[in-house]
């Protein structure tokens, strides 16, 4: 780890969304490189504040000197998961591929159970909050999606994630038409969750397990002429950074040089002259909210990019606000008041531009301040769909 480089300015506090309405944090300097030069392997790590920090890489993009607080909490995070006993909340959210699964199944029964006061009770006895509403599970997922393959020169294999796959299959499924409208042949990989709610969670083993089955199934594709896309922003910081660094995944550096951002594609197809899209007036007045996580991945801002090419569409872009929820963060009880503050914050900056409407890439940002707002919230495959004129056919909703 480079903390030796840390020079002590503060940026890195500056930035940090937490510190700034939990004083029981101390922060991304005192918690990464500061309190890194005391560790050993040798004493019992007793650190507990290590998991208040929600990852959301602020701290990371501001530092000046390539320092990176936010691995270096990781991997506390990690040892004091293993020398601890951890809650059943982040032992859940941990293994929420698998409730996620269970939850698709049965999502008649669990969706009723989860909306139930009954149901919010035992959440609530196991540490789960429920400030906002849970996302509702689909029976039919993306995974289900029939296989088409055509003879097209561009193909892409979509790594869809949790959210989408479970929760929104519809965006996923438009995502596709996006996709094939252009024409580029989509295929749906065999595919487990990226390992971000289990890394978060201090589940590493699992985590590394989860990347290495990706790792094989992807790199299948790669090496048949594929490119791998994400839509969802955090999964992929984890596959293009977690997997080559705190997972040391074997062939992680060919998924991270042929994986891409949806909308990050699209321009590249738009800059190759492979597509002129067409896009439709759209008389809208929307809030982008920027992911911490697209912008820890370096890569602009793609979406809105796209977003500006659309007549009458007006889209306010605000990059400097953190949603709070950071995936399962904001879901457990003992960071709830976090996670709602630092929300609040965000909801304020999005009233003050009159928008109808959130657009965010990131799912669980949508949840965050759809559920703070009463605003509704759009992912921005959605927004350039409706530009396009892309609908799905009524069997196909869910």
């Amino acid at each position: 780890m480079n903390f030796e480089h840390c020079i002590r300015c503060t940026i890195c506090v500056e930035n940090c969304p937490v510190l700034r309405v939990n004083p029981d944090f101390p922060g991304p300097k005192q918690a990464g490189p500061d309190a890194q030069r005391f560790r050993s392997d040798r004493e019992k790590a007793e650190d507990k504040w290590v998991l208040l920090c929600s990852q959301c890489k602020r701290c990371e993009m501001a530092c000046p000197c390539g320092v990176e607080p936010a691995q270096i909490i990781l991997r506390a995070q990690q040892r004091y998961g293993l020398e601890h006993p951890l809650s059943p909340a982040h032992l859940l959210f941990a293994n929420n591929y698998y409730l996620s699964t269970l939850g698709s199944l049965t999502a008649p029964l669990a969706n009723r159970i989860a909306a139930t006061k009954v149901g919010k009770k035992i959440f609530s006895a196991m540490g789960i909050a429920t400030y906002i509403p849970f996302p509702k599970f689909r029976f039919r997922t993306l995974r289900q999606e029939k296989k088409t393959r055509s003879r097209r020169s561009r193909k892409v294999a979509f790594f869809y994630g949790c959210f989408i796959n479970f929760y929104r299959p519809d965006i996923g499924r438009k995502i596709i038409q996006l996709l094939k409208s252009f024409k580029v042949d989509v295929v749906l990989p065999p595919q487990w969750c990226c390992g971000l709610p289990a890394l978060g969670n201090g589940n590493l083993a699992l985590a590394r397990s989860f990347a290495l089955k990706n790792t094989a199934s992807l790199s299948n594709y790669i090496d048949a002429g594929y490119d791998i896309l994400y839509s969802c922003t955090s999964c992929g910081l984890c596959l293009l950074h977690d997997y080559q660094g705190i997972l040391e995944i074997p062939q992680a550096k060919k998924i991270t040089e042929n994986t891409y951002d949806l909308h990050e594609y699209i321009l590249r197809l738009v800059d190759d002259n492979y597509i002129k899209p067409q896009f439709q007036e759209v008389p809208r007045k929307l809030a982008y909210h920027i992911p911490c996580h697209l912008r820890a991945l370096g890569i602009g801002y793609p979406a809105a990019k796209l977003m500006s090419l659309i007549p009458g569409l007006t889209c306010e872009i605000l990059d400097d606000t953190c949603c709070g929820l950071s995936g399962s963060y904001g879901f457990k009880k003992s960071n709830e008041s976090t996670a709602i503050q630092i929300g609040n914050r965000a909801v304020a900056v999005i009233k003050k531009t009159g928008a109808g409407a959130i657009v965010a890439d990131c799912g669980s940002c949508r949840m965050q301040l759809g559920g703070l707002s009463g605003l509704a919230t759009l992912d921005p495959a959605e927004v350039i769909s409706e530009a396009l004129g892309i609908t799905l056919e009524k069997k196909r909703k869910s």
